[in-house]
């Protein structure tokens, strides 16, 4: 702070000092500029050694660095070192001067930089030259040094007031730091960094005796309005009671109820130090919210997965019919050129009265995915869905998107079977997509469609959660079943007319 202020002070100074010394300078230049023999010799355009002699005279009495008198073309008329007489001016500030202006500058001419001020020579009206009196640089700094000097004394006392003060305040941190007992800080470091470690949503922080000492803005608004810290059990009874259970483990994507509305929380312990606290840290997210957003991430994934099944399979037909022109059989070519066009139709054939565009689009894409993996994909004859349905087209994608996606993981890279079965009646509509693969292990078809239930590892078990939340959101079911050794999963949806309108799944 000391520092700061001496260089504070110093550009003060500075530029008071520069202030200064134009305000004497262009003082000067008004004086020397009114002088009877400067006119006339300006007017005359012509050196004059008596000019010259005067000039410098007035110069050593002004104390002056220079005085520099010029005619209307800017040549020296008067210079304090006679050998530069007859020669330009130098700083490119005689401008304003030759216009008719007074002006303070800091330019760099052939003495060095200085402060000068410039004063048009006038007869009558007419300006005839220019008058320069300047106060170099270091003229400047001297007098800021002198007046640093006179500072010094307050500039050491305030280096002392600041000392003291320095000393005072690191004693008084000292002291509240002091006040808390080590386990306390260890336990307050511990939660903030798992505050760090697990924001998500709403966070909030439990001590190990129960009360939550942190929330962040977002739980607070959740939360009941109570002062911190406060009993978990009296801010969250359904989150106190669930731990009392389980313990303070580490959990991901619990579902509960906080405030009549379903989140998904986190729970994320608190590292103990030897004869330390516990707790943990514990932060929530409305579960609407993730289902969406694991239903756009499932609708991507699906789109770049049908775009490269696509993108390969097309690249291998065309290899083919490239390799067999190239081998001189445009016969065989033509045939497998034929049998590609005849298959595409026969499947067109058998969605011609599947009568949304977007199921459509997905179940051929679902077949090239299907052929790059080598999967024998079947739609079964007689699928049939009217134009009404288009009003869940959303629901309808992604649970056959799923559904099918989900039969091409079960098969485990191995050739097999996908059948997907399309049908309406008065009753609504009904989907089955039937595979060849293994079924569902027993520990995960007991809580198959809750969110996290995989037999795939952590990560996973969202889509077809997503899917019944969906289906149960128009009034529908899902159903899965064995059948003559395959598996099979079945759709069942009211009539457009009859289901509710779609809600956001909950």
């Amino acid at each position: 702070m000391t520092v700061m202020l001496v260089a504070v002070q110093t550009a003060t100074l500075y530029g008071e000092a520069r202030e200064r010394l134009g305000e004497r300078a262009i003082t000067t230049s008004r004086l020397v500029a009114r002088l009877p023999l400067v006119v006339q010799a300006a007017a005359a355009g012509r050196q004059n050694p008596a000019l010259n002699a005067q000039v410098n005279a007035l110069r050593r009495e002004a104390e002056a660095d220079f005085i520099v008198v010029g005619n209307r073309q800017g040549i020296r008329l008067a210079h304090p070192v006679a050998e530069r007489l007859g020669r330009p001016m130098e700083g490119g500030d005689n401008a304003g001067p030759l216009a008719g202006r007074e002006v303070i500058s800091v330019a760099r001419g052939s003495l060095g930089v200085s402060v000068r001020g410039k004063v048009p020579i006038r007869q009558g009206k007419e300006v005839v030259g220019v008058v320069s009196t300047g106060y170099l640089m270091p003229q400047a700094w001297h007098l800021v040094a002198q007046a640093l000097l006179g500072l010094a004394p307050w500039f050491l006392l305030a280096l002392a007031l600041g000392t003291v003060g320095a000393v005072w305040a690191a004693r008084r941190l000292r002291a509240e730091i002091l006040n808390l007992e080590p386990e306390q800080i260890t336990a307050l470091v511990g939660q903030h960094r798992a505050v760090l470690a697990a924001l998500r949503e709403g966070v909030i922080a439990v001590d190990a005796a129960g009360w939550v000492t942190l929330a962040s803005d977002r739980a607070a608004e959740a939360l009941p309005a109570r002062p911190l810290p406060a009993p978990l059990a009296a801010l969250w009874p359904e989150l106190a009671a669930h731990l009392l259970a389980t313990g303070p483990l580490r959990q991901q994507n619990v579902e509960l109820t906080l405030g009549g509305s379903p989140v998904l929380v986190n729970v994320e312990p608190l590292a103990v130090a030897p004869g330390g606290a516990g707790g943990f840290v514990a932060s929530f997210r409305d579960r609407a919210e993730a289902l969406a957003l694991a239903d756009e991430l499932t609708h991507a994934r699906g789109f770049v997965d049908v775009l490269r099944a696509q993108t390969h399979e097309y690249q291998n037909r065309l290899h083919v019919l490239s390799g067999l022109l190239q081998l001189g059989r445009p016969e065989e070519a033509l045939r497998v050129l034929n049998a590609e066009i005849e298959q595409g139709a026969h499947f067109r054939q058998l969605l011609r009265d599947v009568q949304v565009p977007r199921l459509v689009a997905l179940l051929a894409g679902k077949r090239e995915r299907a052929q790059e993996l080598g999967i024998d994909f079947q739609v079964a004859e007689g699928s049939s869905l009217s134009p009404a349905w288009e009003r869940h087209a959303d629901t309808l994608v992604t649970a056959v998107g799923n559904l099918t996606e989900n039969a091409f993981e079960a098969l485990g890279g191995q050739p097999g079977t996908v059948t997907v079965l399309i049908g309406e009646d008065p009753d609504g509509a009904q989907i089955e997509v039937e595979d060849s693969g293994p079924g569902v292990p027993p520990e995960v078809a007991a809580r198959l469609f809750t969110r996290g239930a995989s037999s795939k590892g952590e990560g996973r078990g969202y889509g077809l959660a997503g899917v019944y939340a969906r289906v149960l959101a128009l009034g529908g079911e899902l159903r899965y079943t064995r059948r003559e050794g395959r598996t099979v999963f079945q759709v069942n949806l009211p009539p457009p007319a009859l289901a509710p309108a779609p809600l956001e799944p909950v």
